[in-house]
């Protein structure tokens, strides 16, 4: 057996010492249905699990949260999916030195929920959403997750107006919800 590499360890000796990361709770419903989306979309790319169990778990789970931020956090997670070839192609196009399937999956999914969110609703700050989407990355991601962020979603607002209108199908298959999470 290989154990035999590593004489010093017992496994029935060894304690294991676990390091709960507690992070500051979000300041809007937005940001509170970003954070449960970008946890629906990790879990949906690492596992392939069904969508909608995943949801299901995800939103029993937090018995806390308000019908709003279930809803807006559920129409990410299904716009996110719905549109995530196209998605793909543009992380591609404007990150073309990381191959999509080598990104972290955080990462990966950062970038996936903040570019249908531009796309999807053009009335919200892409300077907002850039915001929220280095904040995840800050939250969830690596050391490095922020500035790369950062740096993809920054290249692509240098071709913010262009992306906006040949992306604008994404704003017109969006519902609106008179509801909508403020």
């Amino acid at each position: 057996m290989v154990m035999d590499n590593f004489p010093e360890f017992d496994p029935e000796n060894e304690e294991m010492e676990v390091e709960v990361i507690e992070h500051p709770q979000p300041t809007t419903d937005r940001s509170a249905a970003r954070r449960i989306a970008l946890q629906i979309l990790y879990e949906l790319d690492s596992t392939k699990h069904p969508i909608g169990q995943v949801l299901d778990a995800h939103v029993q789970s937090r018995p806390i949260l308000t019908s709003k931020i279930i809803r807006y956090a559920r129409n990410l997670v299904f716009g996110v999916d719905e549109h995530r070839i196209l998605l793909d192609e543009l992380i591609q196009k404007y990150a073309p030195e990381r191959p999509l399937m080598d990104l972290a999956i955080i990462d990966r999914n950062i970038l996936r929920l903040a570019l249908y969110e531009i796309f999807a609703r053009p009335h919200l700050s892409f300077n907002i959403i850039i915001h929220e989407a280095v904040t995840l990355a800050s939250l969830f991601g690596s050391e490095s997750s922020p500035r790369f962020i950062n740096g993809v979603l920054g290249t692509i607002a240098e071709d913010m107006d262009q992306l906006r209108e040949r992306y604008s199908h994404l704003a017109n298959s969006e519902q609106s919800d008179p509801d909508e999470v403020d």
